[in-house]
Order: C-alpha cells, then sequence, then structure tokens
C-alpha cells in the first residue's frame, strides 16, 4: 500500500483532503445575493435619506420669456 499524498488520507479506495479547521464560516453566493436584495428592498421601501435632501427653492426664477425691468 503507497503512502497518501501531502494533505490527504486513505479513505477506503480513494484520498481524501485532511479536514482543517476553520475560524470563520464563509458565505455562500447565494447568502450574499440575498443580503444585496434585501439592502436593495429596503432601500425601495423606506429609503435611504430623503429627509436630508436638499430643499427646492421657495420662489421660482424668472424664465428667459419675462421682461426684465418694466
Amino acid at each position: 500500500m503507497s503512502k497518501a499524498p501531502e494533505g490527504r488520507i486513505r479513505v477506503r479506495a480513494h484520498y481524501r483532503r485532511k479536514p482543517t479547521a476553520r475560524s470563520a464560516k464563509r458565505m455562500s453566493g447565494w447568502a450574499v445575493a440575498g443580503v444585496v436584495a434585501g439592502v436593495w428592498l429596503w432601500g425601495q421601501v423606506f429609503g435611504f435619506g430623503d429627509a436630508a435632501a436638499t430643499p427646492p427653492p421657495s420662489e421660482p426664477a424668472p424664465g428667459v420669456s419675462a421682461a426684465a425691468g418694466r
């Protein structure tokens, strides 16, 4: 019986990677897409700071067709 390659163990008739301890779990692609969709929907329903927008001017400026000085 031959020795297993570095970082692998022999399981029945094939080689398998050795399990390693992961400090943090990775998020799947679907989880990331779900978070992005949730943020987008939150922005659509509640908005992102619409109250902080500049208010429109209280008095509109005269247009070009208005007579000046009469």
